[in-house]
């Protein structure tokens, strides 16, 4: 079965294959940020993309006023599911308008990525920018060109779970278009329960960026780049190793 990107049997299996990413220590890292950077208090956060919650929960959690947007609706159930007191909207990033301005908008787990060409880059920073407040931050990670072309993306095999109980399996290959900057991932995933086995694949379409463009982009959308560093480390300097790098711009 072939689905579209984030559809219903992915998003089912979304946490469990990214039950190893630490979500809290990267919303101690966007908080890090707020303080290090805003000017003013940040209470109210946009997150574009927010996917099953892992970054939105958590800041709702501490107090914040969240908005989660996504575009699928399996994800956002998923979120939903968590309980947390947050709003969530069903919309493409670009396509999104609240009427409300927010301190802060995040894009992470390289969501700007999923917008391939450049306007669509374009048109998702806007939509950003149109909510935030002057002097809002915009925070986000994305792959890094450098990184992306020195280390070339593999194929990889991920497996959770025992061979007596559910089994998720997740192949996943890769093939890089350098000329357009994107990588497109194919995934093939397995769930084995019960004796039945279901299966689905989905195709992501992934971009990665350089420096300059990125700050032409962010310009573009009336941003201005305060820091490009590794991700999660942002005082670390980005290099061929660091294959995600994090965002930091202000709106101007």
């Amino acid at each position: 079965m072939i689905e579209g990107v984030f559809g219903s049997q992915y998003a089912a299996a979304y946490d469990d294959l990214y039950r190893d990413k630490n979500y809290l220590a990267e919303v101690d890292l966007i908080e890090n940020v707020f303080q290090l950077y805003g000017q003013g208090p940040v209470r109210k956060v946009l997150d574009l993309g927010c996917g099953s919650g892992g970054h939105a929960v958590p800041l709702a959690e501490r107090g914040y006023e969240v908005v989660g947007v996504d575009r699928s609706p399996e994800m956002l159930r998923q979120a939903q599911r968590r309980g947390a007191s947050l709003r969530l909207h069903l919309s493409e990033i670009a396509d999104v308008s609240l009427g409300e301005a927010f301190d802060a908008a995040l894009m992470m787990f390289a969501v700007l990525g999923y917008h391939t060409a450049n306007g669509d880059v374009q048109a998702a920073l806007a939509a950003a920018r149109r909510h935030l407040r002057p002097s809002g931050l915009f925070i986000a990670d994305v792959w890094y060109g450098p990184a992306v072309l020195e280390q070339r993306p593999g194929d990889r095999v991920r497996v959770l779970g025992s061979t007596d109980q559910e089994q998720l399996i997740r192949v996943a290959s890769s093939e890089l278009d350098s000329r357009h900057h994107i990588c497109t991932v194919r995934y093939h995933l397995w769930r084995i329960a019960s004796g039945q086995v279901s299966e689905v694949r989905e195709q992501h379409r992934m971009r990665f960026f350089f420096p300059l463009e990125l700050e032409q982009f962010l310009a573009g959308a009336g941003l201005q780049l305060l820091r490009l560093g590794g991700f999660p480390n942002l005082d670390d300097e980005p290099s061929p190793s660091t294959w995600n790098v994090g965002v930091v711009a202000r709106a101007v």
